[in-house]
């Protein structure tokens, strides 16, 4: 299809338009549109959003309130703006948009999909005419049938080359794809003349080969992987045979340099490398690209945005920025080719301190493609299913026991307690790993856990749990106890016993693996290097952090056996702990972690969230100036955790608190 071309405008002309779809869009005119390249010359801007994870309403499900940091239909009004701005225009959404709040649970699990339905977030992507699409590793975690029904309604082509049906075949080429691995799209374009153009735009999508990991129940048996690199490396120069000008790769896939490989989960980088490809839109990370976050990486230009001079972006996560990719194009011998690129990462919003400050109203026409959606799923949020006696809230969870963890633990064991029954594995001790999955970080200041005492809602069982796990149980032993939770003490920097102030969470460390096992008491020594690095690799044989690890009161036998209760996503080997994988896994659940603990509260009817602070840091002599953030209002919670005390807020909107070592925590 011919994409309708936009007019060029006069500066007055733009200035209106801007003006006409939002209060402080903050549109800079790009200065290309108008200027006079020349015949031949042609401004191509590709448009990229990723990551949005079911976010088309600027909404949060969880605190049951407006979010102006999130929102499809603001970045909706930003595209409205830039097509606007620029007669040459393309639109491409990089993967995860299926799942990730509980707008997607409630199409999933509740209403469901029958043949004909459009899911919502398709409706929005129909909405603001989308070119193209690729899968991320997340939509498949409602399993295939959902994910086919989903994009059926799409208006728009969905491309992913390195998933394939059945058996892998001789060559690449030859595979049976699960979805077309690309498209090549005729595009009308105009020169800095006025004149018309078609440029043949291929766009080829990737997503990460851990989706055999981590959705394995779903996938195994059905479909198989390829490596991102050599995938590219083979299907590219099909691409220019078949006539593609240019090339842009969807690469679900964050930015690394670690060695390239077939199992490599962040290649956008190494993607840079594989001649033919002119742009790559990137994402997965949840960072923003161009930007601080990948600077003084060799070969990345953070500033300018490029991988080995290749223009790149990555447009955040939830809708919070949307990439920009300028390209100046020229015509040379009949053979279109890159000069030039300006790449940038556009927000929907700023903050100042604590306060969030929304550069973009939301579209009007985006939100109404979804208020059914959208209204069906407040409902689903808010409706009872039990009591708790004191209030849960996540802002603790990083530097002590906490009920959040505590509840997730107590519905886990409550469940795994009676699968095993009947089975090989009855009689066997039962524990519980869990994470604190809201607890700040790159999510910002807000981005907690906060359930107060009395009904609790599915939406609270929602911010509970973060993300639509499935219930699963390994069978390991007391060592492999031990190293999964040196694994997770990886979270903590090394703490010097003195009285200098210390930073004690390594920000690099995400939260999501940082478990706390329940069933079991121990101690962290942090004076100790942490045994494992942030990817889970053994770095310091020597050292031991976890101390004083007992089961019953008794010190741990590394040689008798345990079920631990977990999720999917940790039991079939992410994360990379040791010992642990597929292969020690003895129980597979069909209900979710979400149901599981809906389920326990219903049958418990009030349930006591309070911490057993089955876990401590080993005191120290003279460690009485070790800093950690929460959020703002972790103040109002500040009795529940000795020895801490409010210092004073960052920049960013979070609030430091310094705890003192030197007595039991």
């Amino acid at each position: 299809m011919i994409k309708k071309l936009y007019s060029p405008l006069t500066r007055r002309r733009f200035l209106s338009t801007a003006g006409a779809v939002g209060a402080g869009a903050g549109f800079a005119l790009s200065p290309w549109p108008r200027l006079a390249y020349g015949a031949g010359n042609v401004h191509l801007r590709l448009l990229e959003t990723t990551d949005i994870h079911v976010h088309v309403f600027p909404y949060d499900y969880y605190r049951d309130r407006e979010d102006n940091q999130v929102g499809l239909a603001k970045i909706a009004t930003l595209v409205d703006g830039i097509r606007a701005e620029a007669p040459n225009t393309m639109l491409l959404d990089n993967g995860d948009f299926l799942q990730g709040n509980p707008m997607g649970d409630y199409m999933a699990y509740q209403r469901g999909l029958a043949e004909g339905d459009v899911h919502p977030i398709i409706a929005a992507m129909n909405e603001m005419d989308f070119d193209a699409a690729t899968i991320g590793n997340h939509e498949f975690n409602y399993g295939l049938e959902f994910l086919n029904r989903a994009m059926a309604g799409a208006d728009f082509p969905i491309v992913l080359a390195n998933v394939h049906t059945g058996l892998p075949a001789a060559t690449i080429a030859a595979d049976t794809f699960y979805v077309p691995p690309y498209t090549i799209l005729d595009r009308a374009v105009i020169d800095g003349d006025g004149n018309e153009h078609t440029i043949r735009v291929g766009v080829i999508g990737f997503t990460p080969p851990q989706i055999m990991t981590w959705d394995r129940r779903h996938l195994e048996g059905n479909v198989g992987v390829r490596g991102i690199v050599e995938t590219a490396r083979a299907l590219v120069p099909q691409m220019q045979e078949e006539g593609a000008d240019i090339i842009i790769a969807l690469s679900h896939s964050g930015i690394s340099l670690e060695q390239d490989s077939p199992e490599l989960e962040n290649a956008s980088y190494q993607l840079s490398t594989v001649p033919g490809i002119d742009a790559i839109m990137t994402g997965h990370h949840h960072l923003v690209f161009p930007g601080p976050d990948y600077a003084d990486l060799e070969g990345i230009d953070a500033e300018a945005g490029t991988l080995n001079g290749v223009p790149a972006v990555m447009g955040g996560f939830w809708g919070s920025h949307l990439g920009v990719i300028d390209l100046m194009l020229s015509n040379e011998g009949g053979e279109w080719r890159v000069l030039d690129s300006v790449n940038e990462a556009r927000p929907i919003y700023e903050r100042d301190g604590r306060e969030v400050i929304p550069l973009v109203e939301a579209s009007p026409a985006v939100l109404a493609a979804t208020q059914q959606a959208h209204d069906e799923t407040l409902a689903y949020v808010r409706a009872s299913v039990g009591q708790i006696s004191a209030p849960v809230n996540s802002y603790f969870a990083l530097v002590a026991d906490d009920p959040s963890v505590q509840i997730v633990s107590q519905a886990q064991m409550w469940y795994i307690d009676q699968m095993m029954q009947g089975t090989p594995h009855e009689g066997l001790a039962i524990l519980s790993a869990a994470a604190p999955f809201k607890a700040g970080g790159r999510g910002g200041p807000e981005y907690f856990t906060d359930v107060p005492a009395g009904d609790i809602a599915i939406r609270n069982v929602a911010d509970l749990y973060l993300y639509p796990n499935t219930v699963r149980a390994v069978r390991i032993n007391g060592a492999n106890v031990r190293e999964w939770l040196e694994r997770s003490a990886g979270i903590f920097n090394q703490i010097e016993d003195s009285d200098t102030e210390q930073v004690l969470i390594n920000t690099d460390f995400p939260s999501y693996n940082f478990d706390v096992i329940d069933g079991v008491t121990y101690q962290i020594d942090l004076t100790q290097p942490s045994r494992y690095d942030t990817e889970g690799n053994l770095i310091n044989p020597d050292a031991r952090r976890i101390v004083d690890l007992a089961y019953d009161g008794q010190p741990i036998d590394d040689d008798r056996e345990f079920i631990v209760a977990t999720n999917n996503y940790r039991a079939s080997g992410g994360g990379n702990f040791p010992g642990i994988g597929g292969e020690v896994i003895v129980f597979e659940g069909p209900d979710t972690n979400r149901d599981v603990i809906v389920r326990y509260i219903v049958d418990q009817g009030t349930i006591n969230p309070s911490a057993d602070n089955n876990w401590s840091f080993r005191p120290m002599a003279n460690a009485s100036n070790v800093i950690f953030v929460s959020g703002p209002a972790a103040q109002n919670h500040l009795h529940t955790i000795p020895h801490a005390d409010y210092v004073e807020d960052d920049e960013e909107g979070f609030s430091l608190f310094r705890m003192n070592l030197t007595g039991s925590n």
